[in-house]
């Protein structure tokens, strides 16, 4: 079993090593052998849609042609979307490889009858390394918090924004930018938390930052409470629970749950 610093570092060659590095973090960018690629490069939107949509299904093993254009372009029929494909999968091709010979097999989507696929051992994609990180700082937790922290935040340095904000009304999207959201989220609170007895104020950016990306949730409203009971800041303390409050009831008509009630109690009687 690799140390921790061994771990670390495997991650962060893992990009070093990729022919295809993918950002879909706050922004979408992708870089090609190192250099950064232009949007124009992609020739048309349906085939960095395509490009994106693969990366988003880069873990599921061949995707038929026919469930690709059912998720993209749901509006069409078959005929008109096999030609829609047809084009942009060869916008995608030409984009990452704009050298490739003639009759040659592409080097970066891989074609297996009428399933594609990304050849993923080229890509780096952030997404990825920030589960890695968030997955090492989670086997450190109990034992090694020091190391925790340290994982969680190269996982932060990752997190730019949502996951692929220019698909953000695509059905396809969702579940990953949900999934990416709420994998974020945790590993934001579990730092905060571990910081809240030695660093109050750490604990207060961070539940803050986790507000940004989520007004409604509630455990960063509690930990914030918590931070400022600790530093004997009860107006503050106050007014972030009437927030939550506030946000909770505009959001979906509910109460804090008791566990943040029985924080405000703790400040009340301060």
């Amino acid at each position: 079993m690799p140390t921790f610093e061994q771990a670390m570092a495997e991650i962060a060659e893992k990009r070093i090593a990729a022919e295809i590095v993918v950002q879909t973090l706050g922004t979408f960018r992708v870089w090609n052998q190192d250099a950064l690629m232009d949007s124009k490069a992609w020739g048309r939107d349906s085939s960095s849609q395509l490009f994106q949509f693969f990366i988003t299904a880069r873990h599921r093993h061949g995707l038929h042609k026919e469930q690709i254009i059912d998720r993209i372009w749901p509006e069409m029929d078959m005929k008109s979307g096999s030609q829609n494909f047809k084009v942009a999968l060869h916008g995608l091709n030409k984009a990452l490889e704009p050298q490739r010979e003639a009759r040659t097999a592409p080097r970066y989507i891989i074609r297996q009858g009428l399933s594609y696929q990304l050849n993923l051992p080229y890509f780096w994609v952030d997404v990825d390394a920030l589960e890695a990180y968030i997955a090492l700082g989670n086997q450190y937790l109990e034992k090694t918090p020091e190391k925790a922290e340290q994982a969680y935040a190269k996982a932060f340095d990752l997190y730019e924004g949502i996951y692929l904000p220019n698909r953000l009304y695509e059905d396809w999207s969702s579940d990953e930018r949900e999934r990416v959201q709420v994998l974020s989220l945790s590993a934001l609170i579990t730092k905060a938390e571990l910081l809240l007895p030695k660093a109050p104020q750490e604990t207060i950016r961070l539940a803050q930052r986790a507000l940004m990306i989520d007004p409604s949730w509630e455990e960063a409203y509690r930990l914030q409470m918590q931070a400022y009971l600790q530093k004997g800041n009860r107006p503050m303390a106050i007014k972030t629970y009437q927030q939550c409050e506030k946000v909770l009831d505009e959001e979906f008509g509910i109460d804090p749950l008791p566990a943040t009630r029985k924080v405000y109690e703790q400040v009340m009687s301060m």
